[in-house]
């Protein structure tokens, strides 16, 4: 399925405000590459103050950060607020089944990725869930609003 780029003038308000609320995250497809958006948008979260833990099965660490390498590896004292997914479509609903048993106040998408039936069961249990937006520009985006 063709997803389309997002239009970041339509974003609505409450969407704008997690970045505001939320500050504990997790980045599941985090990479060690400079050139990749997941390297990006995490360089970009740590320099804005935000607590990232990086998953990623291969590296050791990210940016400075020591990596996990997988959702059920995450410290017990850490309760993520968001969850934000850097995956394949076809990739993202074990990992957001996997997501909800850490109970995370939101589930995030990254721009490119749809998945309705993750959403679906996100929603279902009670869980915000963005898709196909961009956690960097929408936190940029709510620093003007």
């Amino acid at each position: 399925m063709e997803c389309p780029l997002p239009d970041y003038s339509q974003v609505p308000q409450e969407v704008l405000e997690i970045p505001k609320k939320y500050k504990r995250l997790i980045i599941v497809g985090a990479s060690p590459k400079p050139d990749r958006p997941s390297y990006i948008v995490m360089d970009y979260l740590l320099k804005q103050g935000f607590e990232v833990i990086p998953v990623n099965p291969v590296y050791e660490e990210i940016l400075g950060v020591k990596t996990i390498k997988d959702l059920s590896e995450v410290p017990k004292d850490f309760n993520p607020d968001v969850v934000i997914i850097f995956r394949k479509p076809s990739e993202v609903l074990p990992i957001v089944e996997k997501a909800l048993a850490l109970n995370p106040k939101v589930i995030w998408l990254q721009e490119g990725i749809v998945n309705e039936e993750a959403k679906e069961l996100a929603e279902k249990a009670g869980v915000k869930f963005v898709m196909n937006l961009c956690f960097k520009k929408v936190h940029a985006l709510g620093k003007l609003s």
